[in-house]
């Protein structure tokens, strides 16, 4: 087999990156700290039979008819929203994705955003860097204990199987959750109950999200959303920040229509560091943070790279988004 070039888009762990170089392939590697604009991808792409490439990289219908030789694209991430999947498929090109190596990053991510909502761990950490920290008061700033609440999740895979699986072992918590299907994986493991989305809004005191992003699910969580939800609710999100609408959700805190949230992804990215979110006391904000363990990182890109070598070796990636392109 002739050698084949790979794209390498991002500076990603050297563990997928040195598995390809072990099996023979050529990479192109992007060294600096920011990502190519789509000019740049294009131009580079074009050299090249493939592409190892992550959410920042914007994979729409203008750069794939420009970049239509392409043999496979291998997505460092879970997610592949940044891609328009539908125009690659009528391509032939298979896209590679990275699912489950960031499950228990993520989740711990979310765990934690529960907790430092409840008790306003941001909030009064600044008070110290503020100079506020006073005498003892015996009513300010108060928090909410988490033990026998209801947790609801809205897309119960395998990162929200990890947060439930942790809130009721931690916590004693109930399961509730909304799937487009049933899960009986989880209803076996952790007594989850399957129920409406209006249903989860109205019955969830911590409300997590770990769905994809999609036409049906962009800002599901707005203004209406937040108004039927408890006004002691945390909301959560750590999949993606337009499943939930900004301004509303700001709405929503600052009219008490919920407690608070905790976020690890927003809208837009960056966030501004003016935002109104960043200085609430009930709210805790990430900077994106979901999969940023060595240990998630690394196994992200083994699996992307194991896709580009299953691929040309095998015929098929190990992980494949649109798995329908080797049905014709």
């Amino acid at each position: 087999m002739k050698t084949k070039t790979i794209l390498v888009t991002r500076k990603f762990p050297e563990s997928g990156i040195q598995l390809l170089e072990q099996r023979g392939f050529r990479l192109s590697l992007w060294d600096r700290d920011r990502p190519m604009t789509q000019e740049e991808l294009i131009a580079e792409a074009k050299k090249h039979n493939s592409l190892f490439c992550t959410l920042t990289d914007r994979i729409d219908r203008n750069f794939l008819n420009q970049c239509s030789h392409l043999e496979i694209i291998s997505q460092f991430a879970v997610g592949f929203d940044n891609i328009d999947v539908k125009c690659a498929t009528e391509l032939g090109i298979p896209i590679g994705f990275t699912p489950d190596a960031m499950s228990e990053a993520t989740a711990d991510i979310a765990f934690g955003l529960m907790i430092a909502v409840a008790r306003k761990m941001f909030f009064m950490h600044k008070t110290i860097s503020r100079g506020q920290w006073g005498s003892f008061n015996p009513t300010g700033h108060l928090g909410i204990e988490l033990k026998n609440r209801t947790l609801g999740i809205f897309g119960l895979g395998r990162i929200g199987l990890k947060m439930a699986e942790r809130c009721k072992n931690a916590y004693n918590m109930k399961i509730i959750y909304h799937n487009r299907s049933r899960s009986t994986r989880a209803e076996q493991e952790t007594g989850a109950c399957h129920v409406s989305f209006d249903e989860l809004l109205a019955r969830s005191d911590v409300l997590s999200v770990h769905c994809i992003l999609s036409p049906e699910t962009r800002h599901i969580f707005n203004k209406a959303a937040f108004r039927k939800m408890k006004d002691s609710a945390i909301f959560i999100n750590t999949a993606r920040g337009p499943v939930h609408n900004e301004k509303d959700l700001i709405q929503a805190v600052k009219n008490r229509e919920i407690l608070g949230a905790g976020l690890d992804v927003t809208d837009p990215e960056p966030m501004s560091p003016e935002s109104e979110l960043l200085e609430m006391e009930n709210v805790c904000v990430l900077p994106h943070i979901g999969s940023a363990t060595i240990e998630a990182r690394n196994q992200m890109s083994m699996l992307a790279a194991e896709n580009i070598i299953g691929f040309y070796e095998n015929g098929r990636p190990v992980h494949v988004v649109n798995p329908e392109v080797f049905d014709s």
